[in-house]
Order: structure tokens, then C-alpha cells, then sequence
């Protein structure tokens, strides 16, 4: 009885009043209060009769206002040629001793499997072996197949477990190929539909955490047991191994396979995540499991001469000393088992620390080296760190472009190769070959110009945000811009999950855009990555507000610059990026002028009753609970929407299959501002999942839709 008062009692006190121009924040913050609120409950069925109503009658004005404009066509036919074509540089994969490609075009717009050799693949006319035709495989079969990769068992990767999407969701089925046969194994592995977590152990055995039947996932719908799975068993006769609690958050246990250069076993670690960022990590021996003596919050890279690697994520003290948050280490496995006393190292643990504006971006672990991507001011450069023991981790510079973003690619650990590629917002991506032995580069590929790029250039500023740290952000913009105010542009924002967002080519934008007069804007907020975990932590769950302040910051910025105006800024963000752009809109309307709202997270009150919401309450934080209910109510853009604001006309999109966010978040956004009268458009597509990969010909109209609209909105 004592419990129920308090706790009603808290929610009073967290909850906002409801008597400030807001009609749909409710003064009673349980989830019963938020359920009794919601007037457009019936929009979260999937594929409810009210909720396809909605979505026809919706879909039929937007196309009117979109595909009507007589830029429409323009867009899809260059946003087409760019996205098919056959000039991109094939995405390469060491596959046994060739290498592996996926790749879409016009005559094969759901894909092609392949492979070639690697002296083939570095001439300009590779001779392409096909092993599965995407498209014919669907039409054979009758159901609208989407590549989802392949995993193949080291190290000759000629049996590869092959994932399958229909329509583009997250959940996949799973079947056994051979790659030397070119065929399905007939009676080989096979899974139904489902969000699989899968590691080969050996050539009959899987690792395995999936839906077992009732009981067997957690709230977010993802799996909390590790079972081994033999060839020709059943999912019910396969081995438990290890089990978490359906209360767990994340994204699903897993395992994963560590192994050498000869693609032998050196460790099998599971990761069992409690929420969204941390997470126990247990290693399966002999004698059963035991967990690690690790942070919960780290990411882990591999296993070298005996030594886990892994980035802290949360400060860290190992032997009396604080290792930073965002420190690469490499420690001896057996230190890390619990009650070991016997296993001593005088080795050096720290591989790298990152500066204050510096991040750890990509790991790649080799026998006796280790490669390192890393983010200086949002710039990227490349190391190779080599393991002396106690005597430490000489570092060698790859040499790379200055002021560009670099990436780690696929690697060939056997051979000790890795593939690299260099980009900028004006620079087409080239790919090259890194022998990590002596840290060497090869340059291997260069795509040509997609667009014409010679009109604009790239500048890098910072905007004071509302507590005073400096925002860095990215403008591309026309050379010969009068900053006066007048020009298009648009602002594009994440700043969650600690995802990093360097300078990219996206040739889509510059065909369609910056050639036709536009400006585009990077920022890089907080709850990104960019400068490491601190960057990412300073705007989690009560702190959310932080997010939201700089991207206001930068709009304003732009604007003392002169380089645009709010009559002709535009803003984008999709998934994470849709609660920025949509919260955006509602604190700052006065700031924007458009905002393409692209699969999001808007209703931040419900979002754990959605499937997979639950994952992400690391992040957010959990409205079900008083006190995070009243810091998240105070931004949740569904509750913050105002008859009486003037919003511009906004654009609202989302797709049908998408079970990563619920379709359900953006349907009732544009409902309700359609209930209180203000005009926007809303679209969704009913393939191609959260992703939007179904094929180029879906993501022509798609960046079609978008571009039309921010043209109407901030060129007309």
C-alpha cells in the first residue's frame, strides 16, 4: 500500500500540467494515463483496417503534392542513374580466396551474390562469377526477397549461412549454401523467420540465440538463450549453453566465434546485454561459463596472442589505474577470468588513448597487430599498433588524405590485408589494400564523379550551444554564395547511440541538391560519437534536451553566418534522427521552414509499448517509470504538439515493414497534426523495412519524395 502511494505521489510530481496549450499531455504520466490520452491507438496495428485506411488516404495526397511537381520525374531518373550505377566501386568482401561483392543495377535491382578473384576484382573489368540472383530466387519462389549478407565459415568460406528478408524487415530466415556448388544444401541449416543471432563453431555445429517458442524472448522481442545447434537437429533439440532473463534489454544475446588467422578457435565470448549500451560478457570453457571481469559498457575487437581487445566505454580502474572512457586495451584473457590468480601479465594494456577530441572509430585485430580508425575533430586517420608486450604498442601512421573520412573495411586475416576507403562530402569514395605487416597501402579503386562538384566547397564551424560547448558542424555550400541569408539548405542531424557521422559522398544529395544551388549542413551533436563515449553520454536519458539545444545552436549559427535563413532552412533525420527532427519542430518552429521526418521515433511516451522499443530505454530512458516519465514528456514532440504553433508544412515518412521502428510513431505524429489543422504531408512506403535496401529503383523515388519536397518548401 506504502509502495502504490509513493509512487502515485511521484507521478504527480514528475508529470507537466496539462493547462499550457497542450491538449494531448496527459496530467497522469502512467502508461494507463498515456494509453487513456491516445486518441489514435488504432494506428499502431501494423496492418489494422483503420490504420491502412490512414495510411491510403494519406499516401494518395502526399504523391498528389509530390509526384505532381514536374521535378519529380527529374529527381527519380538522376537519383535512379546515380543509385544503379555501374561505375560504383563494388563493395568487396574476402570470400576464401577470392573475393565477395552484393550488387544492384538497373538489370538486377534486388541483387546479385558473386565473386571473383582479387587480381580480377583490381582491374576495370572484373570477370563476376554469380552465386545467387536475388531476383530470380524471389520470383522463383514467390516472395519478395531482400539480401540481408552472408556468413561464411573460416577459413576456406565455402559454407555460408545466407539471410533473407521479406520485404525488407529486420527478421530473416536463414539457409546453407555452397559456395562451391553454387547451390542451397539440401537438408543443410535452415531457420524460419525470425531476429537470429548466429556464429559458426564448426562446420556442423551453430551457435544460436533466437525464438525457441513461448517465453524464450524478451520484451523487445530479441532473444536471451545460447543453444548449440547440430547439423540435422531440430531448434527444439539443440543445446542450451547459456541463459540470460527475459527482462534483459538490448538487442539479444549472442556469441561470438573469436578465431586466428587459420580460422582456428581461440575463444568463444557471449554477450548478454542489460540495456541498451551495457552488457556482461561470459566465456564459454570446458567446464561451463564464466563471466569476465570487464566494464559493462565495452566494445570488443578480438583476440591477440591470448589478449582480449576491447574500448572502455565508461572510465575503467585496472590495477589501481583509471583507464578513460574510450581507451583501447589489449588484456591477457586469463586476467580477466573470475578467481584466477595465476594468470600474471607484465604487458602493456593500453593500446591508444584518445585526446579530448579525438575517438577510437574502427577496430581490426590481426595475429600480432592491431588496426585502428580514428576521429580527430571529426577527420579520420589511420594506425597500425604492434604488440611488444611489456614494452608496449609502437604506433605506425597509415598514410592517408588529410581532412577526409577513412573507413576499415573487410578483412583477410590470414593474409594479414585489410581493405580501406577514403571519402569526402565532395570526394568520391576510392578503396585500397592495406598489408598491415608493414602498414603499406595499395590503391586498388576510385569511383568517378557522381555529381558535379566543382561549384561547391566544404568548411568546418562550431556553434556555442545553450550550456556553451562547442558544436562542430559541416557546410557544403556554392563557392561563390552571397551570404546574405538566401540560400536553400538543409541541416542534417543524429546525435544518438554513439554513432559517429563524418564527412560522406552521397551523390543522391549532390545530383539532386548542391547542383541545383543547395547548401547541406552536418551536424555533429551530442549523443553522437564523435568525440567518444563522453560526447555520446552527455545526452542520454535526462540530458536528451542537450541533443536538441545544439542542433538549435547550429540552426542559429547558420543564420548569424549568413549562410542561410529560416525561411529557407530544411531540416532531416531519420530513425533517432526523426525524435531530433520532430522535437526540433515543436521547441523551435520559428528556426525551419521544412523537415523530412524519415522512419522515426516521435511518440517517446509509448515507445517501449512498440515493438522493439524496449531496446533502447539505455538510451531514453523508461516512461513507464515516474521519474523518466517527466523528463521525456517535456520533449516527446507526439504530446508537444500545439494547435495554436505555427509549424511549417513538414513531411512525415515511413515504411509499412519496418519492425525496427514502429510505423506506428509516425502515422500518429501526422494524424494529429492533422487534427489540429496544420499542414503537412505524410507517405508510406509498404516495403523495404527500416533499412530502405529493397532495391534502387523503391530508393530512386524515395530520395525522389524527399527532394521535391524540400525543393518546394525552400526553393520556391
Amino acid at each position: 500500500m506504502r509502495l502504490s502511494i509513493l509512487t502515485a505521489i511521484a507521478t504527480v510530481l514528475a508529470a507537466p500540467a496539462c493547462a499550457q496549450g497542450l491538449p494531448h499531455l496527459p496530467s497522469d504520466l502512467s502508461p494507463a494515463g498515456v494509453r487513456a490520452a491516445d486518441d489514435h491507438l488504432a494506428l499502431e496495428e501494423v496492418e489494422g483496417v483503420e490504420a491502412m485506411a490512414f495510411v491510403r488516404a494519406s499516401n494518395e495526397r502526399a504523391l498528389a503534392a509530390l509526384t505532381g511537381d514536374p521535378r519529380y520525374e527529374t529527381f527519380r531518373t538522376e537519383a535512379f542513374e546515380v543509385l544503379s550505377s555501374t561505375a560504383r566501386i563494388p563493395g568487396p568482401s574476402f570470400l576464401g580466396n577470392g573475393i565477395g561483392n552484393f550488387w544492384q543495377d538497373a538489370q538486377n535491382p534486388k541483387g546479385l551474390w558473386r565473386r571473383t578473384t582479387l587480381d580480377s576484382y583490381r582491374t576495370d573489368a572484373p570477370q563476376w562469377e554469380t552465386l545467387i540472383d536475388v531476383g530470380a530466387l524471389a520470383e522463383a519462389e514467390g516472395v519478395d526477397w531482400v539480401w540481408k549478407g552472408a556468413s561464411c565459415l573460416p577459413p576456406d568460406e565455402t559454407r555460408c549461412l545466407i539471410s533473407l528478408s521479406d520485404g525488407g524487415k529486420d527478421a530473416v530466415v536463414v539457409r546453407e549454401f555452397d559456395t562451391t556448388t553454387k547451390t542451397f544444401v539440401l537438408g543443410g541449416f535452415s531457420l524460419p523467420e525470425g531476429k537470429h543471432r548466429i556464429s559458426w563453431l564448426d562446420r556442423d555445429t551453430l551457435l544460436i540465440a533466437t525464438d525457441f517458442g513461448v517465453g524464450t524472448l524478451t520484451e523487445s522481442g530479441y532473444p536471451f538463450i545460447v543453444k548449440t545447434l547440430t547439423r540435422g537437429q531440430s531448434l527444439a533439440e539443440a543445446t542450451e549453453v547459456y541463459r540470460g532473463d527475459q527482462s534483459d534489454g538490448g538487442y539479444g544475446v549472442s556469441a561470438s566465434v573469436f578465431r586466428d588467422g587459420q580460422g582456428g578457435v581461440q575463444a568463444i565470448i557471449i554477450n548478454r546485454p542489460l540495456d541498451t549500451f551495457r552488457a556482461e560478457r561470459w566465456l564459454v570453457g570446458a567446464g561451463g561459463v564464466k563471466r569476465l571481469n570487464l566494464p559493462l559498457r565495452a566494445s570488443l575487437h578480438g583476440i591477440l596472442n591470448g589478449k582480449l581487445v576491447f574500448t572502455v566505454e565508461e572510465d575503467w580502474t585496472w590495477y589501481a589505474n583509471v583507464r578513460p572512457a574510450g581507451t583501447l586495451m589489449a588484456v591477457n584473457l586469463g586476467e580477466l577470468e573470475p578467481n584466477d590468480g595465476l594468470t600474471i601479465s607484465n604487458a602493456a594494456t593500453t593500446v591508444f588513448a584518445p585526446g579530448p577530441r579525438q575517438s577510437v572509430e574502427d577496430v581490426a585485430v590481426f595475429d600480432d597487430r592491431i588496426v585502428v580508425s580514428i576521429l580527430d575533430n571529426v577527420r579520420g586517420r589511420i594506425s597500425v599498433f604492434r604488440d611488444r608486450g611489456e614494452f608496449g604498442w609502437p604506433e605506425t601512421a597509415v598514410e592517408v588524405p588529410e581532412n577526409v573520412a577513412v573507413g576499415l573495411g573487410d578483412t583477410s586475416r590470414g593474409s594479414g590485408r585489410l581493405f580501406w576507403s577514403q571519402q569526402g562530402f565532395l570526394t568520391p569514395p576510392s578503396l585500397g589494400l592495406i598489408d598491415v605487416a608493414t602498414a603499406a597501402t595499395q590503391p586498388v579503386k576510385s569511383a568517378p564523379d557522381l555529381f558535379d562538384a566543382s561549384t561547391h566547397v566544404v568548411e568546418q564551424f562550431e556553434a556555442r550551444s545553450s550550456d556553451g560547448t562547442m558544436i562542430p558542424y559541416f557546410v557544403v555550400r556554392p563557392r561563390e554564395m552571397t551570404m546574405d541569408g538566401s540560400a536553400p539548405a538543409i541541416l542534417f542531424g543524429y546525435g544518438g547511440f554513439q554513432i559517429s557521422f563524418p564527412p560522406a559522398y552521397k551523390p543522391e544529395m549532390g545530383k539532386l541538391w548542391l547542383e541545383n544551388g543547395g547548401v547541406f549542413v552536418q551536424a555533429n551533436i551530442r549523443g553522437g560519437g564523435e568525440f567518444g563515449p563522453a560526447w555520446h553520454q552527455a545526452a542520454l536519458r535526462e540530458n536528451r534536451q542537450r541533443s536538441f539545444d545544439d542542433f538549435a545552436a547550429v540552426a542559429r549559427d547558420l543564420e548569424a553566418r549568413g549562410i542561410t535563413s529560416p525561411r529557407r532552412l530544411g531540416i532531416y533525420g531519420r530513425s533517432n534522427g526523426g525524435v531530433l527532427t520532430s522535437v526540433s519542430i515543436t521547441q523551435n518552429p520559428q528556426l525551419f521552414n521544412a523537415a523530412v521526418i524519415e522512419s522515426p521515433l516521435i511518440d517517446m511516451l509509448r515507445y517501449p509499448e512498440m515493438p522493439a522499443g524496449a531496446s533502447w530505454i539505455g538510451e531514453y530512458g523508461d516512461p513507464r517509470l515516474p521519474g523518466d516519465a517527466g523528463f521525456i514528456a517535456r520533449y516527446s514532440a507526439y504530446q508537444q504538439l500545439r494547435p495554436d504553433a505555427d509549424y511549417p508544412r513538414v513531411y512525415i515518412t515511413t515504411n509499412t515493414r519496418d519492425d525496427r521502428v514502429h510505423p506506428g510513431h509516425a502515422r500518429k505524429f501526422a494524424a494529429r497534426l492533422g487534427d489540429q489543422g496544420h499542414d503537412h504531408l505524410y507517405y508510406e512506403e509498404t516495403a523495404g523495412g527500416h533499412s530502405n535496401d529493397a532495391d534502387p529503383v523503391a530508393n530512386a523515388r524515395r530520395w525522389a519524395r524527399h527532394y521535391t519536397y524540400l525543393a518546394q518548401q525552400l526553393m520556391d
